[in-house]
Order: structure tokens, then C-alpha cells, then sequence
């Protein structure tokens, strides 16, 4: 996936940024406490198994961030975006 289609996806994609190196895309979800970002790092893993498509997930008091890249291609793919997309879904 070039820079471009990148870019273009990005923008239909709520809260999500590209990460410095241009291979992953991730969004940190900022809670009150602890139990929420355990709930939400929960859901992103479950939605990964449900994909066969597993983020790469950061979780402490009061934040959770999701990463997705496509590890076998070295990069971004649709299943990136589609995955991030549905968690959007997922979290409202």
C-alpha cells in the first residue's frame, strides 16, 4: 500500500494515526481508571481472534492503544484498515 492510499484511508478513519515509521496504524483510547482499558485491550483482543487479525495492544490506568499491521507483508494491508474500522464500530 503506497503513502497515498494510505492517507486516503486515514482520513475515513476516526481517532486512527500512521506510526512514525509508516507500518502500523494506531489509535490510543484514553479511560477513567484502570478497569475500562482492561475491558477495551479485552475487545480488541477478542475482535482479533474473531478476524484472525491481531493487534499489537498497550494498556495502563486510564489508557488503552491499539496498533495493526500486517506483519507478513512488512506493512499496511486492507485488513489493517478493515480491523481498526471495526473496532471503531465496536467502541461507538
Amino acid at each position: 500500500m503506497d503513502a497515498d492510499e494510505i492517507a486516503m484511508r486515514l482520513e475515513t478513519l476516526d481517532g486512527w494515526s500512521l506510526s512514525p515509521d509508516g507500518r502500523a496504524i494506531a489509535r490510543r483510547f484514553d479511560f477513567k481508571g484502570f478497569a475500562k482499558a482492561v475491558e477495551m485491550a479485552n475487545l480488541a483482543a477478542w475482535l482479533g481472534n474473531r478476524r484472525n487479525h491481531h493487534p499489537d495492544v498497550c494498556f495502563g490506568w486510564g489508557y488503552c492503544q491499539v496498533s495493526f499491521t500486517t506483519h507478513d507483508a512488512g506493512g499496511l494491508t486492507d485488513a489493517d484498515f478493515a480491523a481498526a474500522a471495526r473496532l471503531n464500530e465496536l467502541v461507538g
